[in-house]
């Protein structure tokens, strides 16, 4: 957990596992989901941060197989948001 302009941020990491890495279709699952909780949901990865609830955003940070994301959340939802997000994350987004 960190700070981001006095608000504490949730932040989980993960390796990409998936052999497309996050291509379209985990890119709009991530989205689907992160939309549903009223909180910030926010990926990290390439030196980038993109808004989970926008699948464009999402693929443009190019996140291939072996790279590290970061999930930051912040809000009424966040728990509930991160533990949707890691199911679908640990499960390969369902792929493979």
């Amino acid at each position: 957990m960190r700070q981001r302009g006095g608000a504490k941020v949730k932040e989980v990491a993960y390796l990409i596992v998936n052999r497309l890495g996050i291509h379209a279709r985990p890119a709009a699952e991530i989205a689907k989901i992160a939309s549903k909780y009223d909180c910030d949901v926010t990926l990290l990865g390439n030196n980038k941060q993109a808004n989970a609830k926008s699948l464009l955003m999402i693929m443009a940070l190019g996140i291939k197989n072996g790279q590290e994301v970061t999930i930051a959340v912040n809000g009424p939802d966040e728990d509930k948001a991160i533990e949707a997000l890691d199911v679908l994350i640990t499960n390969n987004f369902y792929e493979d």
